[in-house]
C-alpha cells in the first residue's frame, strides 16, 4: 500500500546529490544544469550540460548529447530543477531533479568547477 505522502507526490522524482552523482558518473544519465549563465560560470558540477530553464521553458530542446538519455536536473536550490524536470517529463524524457540543488551538492563535498575548470563557487 502506498504511503500517504506518495499519494500527494506530483511530477518526477527527486534524488540526493550523492544519488545524482552516482546516476551520472558512468554516463547512464545526463546531469543538466538549468541555472542562468552567470551562475553556471561561477561553478557547476563537472561533466554537467548547461541549458537555462528560461530557454527550456521557451521550447528549446535538449542538446544532442542528452537526447535519449535519462536526465538528472540541477539548479541552485532545487526549485528551478523541479520545474525543468516537469517540463522534460511532459515531453517524454525520463527526468528527476536534485534535492537541494548545487547548494546541497557543494555542502556534500562534491566537486564544483568554474568555467575555466578551476574550483568554483555556487552562485
Amino acid at each position: 500500500m502506498p504511503s500517504l505522502m506518495s499519494l500527494f507526490r506530483r511530477g518526477p522524482g527527486r534524488v540526493t546529490p550523492a544519488e545524482a552523482r552516482r546516476r551520472t558518473a558512468d554516463g547512464a544519465a545526463v546531469l543538466l544544469d538549468v541555472r542562468e549563465t552567470p551562475e553556471w560560470n561561477a561553478g557547476h558540477a563537472p561533466h554537467a550540460i548547461h541549458l537555462p530553464l528560461s530557454r527550456l521553458a521557451a521550447g528549446q530542446t535538449l542538446p544532442a548529447s542528452a537526447s535519449g538519455h535519462p536526465v538528472v536536473v540541477i539548479c541552485r536550490s532545487g526549485r528551478r530543477s523541479q520545474q525543468a524536470a516537469r517540463i522534460l517529463a511532459g515531453r517524454g524524457t525520463d527526468a528527476v531533479d536534485v534535492l537541494g540543488g548545487m547548494t546541497a551538492w557543494a555542502a556534500e563535498g562534491l566537486p564544483v568547477r568554474n568555467r575555466h575548470g578551476a574550483a568554483g563557487t555556487v552562485a
